[in-house]
């Protein structure tokens, strides 16, 4: 690390911003306005349509838009739970130094699931859900005007962390062609100098990549060559249907510069109780820990005692799940393929992501996916949410049993036909 050079120090402390004049009803605030530059927020025009729809269809909408599965956590996390609701200790303030049980599973998981080893009191901390912590990390270690890089497409948080931290954002467009795989060659000796950040994640959301262990040590060692912090969301580890999922944690260089988030949401069906934890650089967990300091709390502590139950004795839960999107998947896409709208299989657990259709015709995504859930009441992900890559494609997620995804593929095809 370079002493205290813009580029090397960690940014600890809160920026403030001047506000000469308070926004009118319907304004955002001039901060924010200028953090995110007016950009319309995809997510909650689907939202108000599939509000609409709601109304319009009742219990005929078929929701296919969001990344949360429709499986129950495992019994023994609900029934760990349960047992530490009864305590008090569950309804109090859980501060950092009660997460220490969980912080230790956490670490000895991952020396079982990756041959890593990590302290559990100084590379671990615990996150109230990996969206959370991605989108505070920026906050902990940039200065307003840095350079930071993401891939496009890619996860709203990433964006949203880095829009928020006032960095100066560069994206790094993926290709269907490149197999979605990030062109880190493609930057130039001066953009790889002026990078900060870098932060991206495979498995990927949205394109349902599995991506490959020598794309994260590409970056790595990119990143070691010119000082660059690297931050990998990997929510999705363990729903890799092909191949194997990389990691950064083992990547050279991670204890240096590097930090990975993981997640209950996915492998154990816990979205709902946002609970996560980050493993990372010694220095990268401190200053992200300031940062929650100021913002959160951590989750209750019988959200933590699920957490636990999974990490020490659930680690073949994924499997069960892998299984159960692998049928959905291959079973979608033939009923999509027979309604008139091809759709490859991808090899992530959990999506599809393709071209629109030809019957959208000149629709970008956001179009294309608000008339598709007033009229069908079947509702998609416009890709771009994700990105300007994302413009002319979209995300299906598997979270409905098979004769409900029949029924939403027939209805989609039945719209399409009557566009033609």
């Amino acid at each position: 690390m370079r002493g205290r050079s813009p580029k090397s120090s960690y940014r600890l402390s809160w920026m403030t911003f001047s506000e000469p004049h308070p926004p009118t009803a319907g304004q955002l605030p001039a901060a924010l306005a200028r953090r995110f530059g007016g950009r319309g927020d995809v997510f909650s025009a689907m939202d108000r349509a599939k509000a609409d729809a709601r109304r319009r269809h009742g219990h005929q909408l078929i929701d296919l838009s969001l990344g949360c599965t429709d499986q129950p956590p495992p019994p023994q996390v609900m029934r760990a739970i349960v047992q530490q609701l009864g305590q008090r200790s569950s309804a109090a303030y859980c501060l950092h130094a009660a997460t220490r049980p969980l912080r230790a599973r956490a670490a000895a998981w991952i020396r079982r699931r990756f041959g890593v080893v990590a302290d559990p009191d100084t590379q671990v901390l615990l996150l109230v859900g990996s969206q959370e912590g991605t989108a505070h990390f920026p906050l902990a270690v940039l200065e307003p005007g840095d350079h930071a890089l993401l891939l496009d497409p890619g996860y709203p948080s990433h964006l949203g962390g880095l829009q928020l931290a006032s960095a100066r954002i560069q994206r790094l467009s993926l290709e269907p062609e490149d197999g979605w795989r990030p062109p880190f060659a493609s930057l130039s000796h001066g953009e790889r100098e002026s990078l900060r950040l870098m932060v991206f994640g495979f498995p990927h959301n949205p394109t349902a990549t599995v991506g490959s262990q020598d794309w994260l040590d590409e970056a790595m060692a990119m990143a070691s060559r010119h000082e660059i912090l690297v931050a990998h969301d990997n929510p999705y580890v363990d729903l890799a249907l092909e191949g194997e999922a990389p990691c950064l944690l083992r990547s050279p260089g991670w204890q240096e510069r590097g930090i990975e988030f993981f997640s209950f949401s996915k492998s154990w069906c816990m979205g709902g109780f946002r609970i996560a934890f980050a493993v990372g650089a010694t220095p990268l967990i401190q200053a992200l820990q300031q940062v929650k300091g100021w913002i959160d709390f951590n989750q209750s502590l019988a959200i933590q005692a699920g957490a636990m139950v999974a990490l020490d004795n659930l680690e073949d839960w994924p499997a069960h799940l892998r299984s159960l999107y692998r049928r959905r998947r291959d079973h979608m896409a033939q009923a999509l393929a027979t309604a008139g709208w091809p759709m490859a299989p991808r090899p992530m657990a959990l999506y599809l992501w393709d071209h629109l259709p030809r019957a959208a015709g000149a629709m970008d995504s956001l179009s294309f996916c608000l008339e598709l859930v007033r009229d069908t009441g079947v509702a998609l992900t416009p890709g771009s949410g994700f990105g300007t890559a994302g413009r002319h494609h979209v995300r299906l997620a598997l979270v409905a049993e098979e004769p409900r995804l029949t029924e939403a593929a027939q209805r989609v095809g039945a719209w399409l036909k009557a566009r033609t």
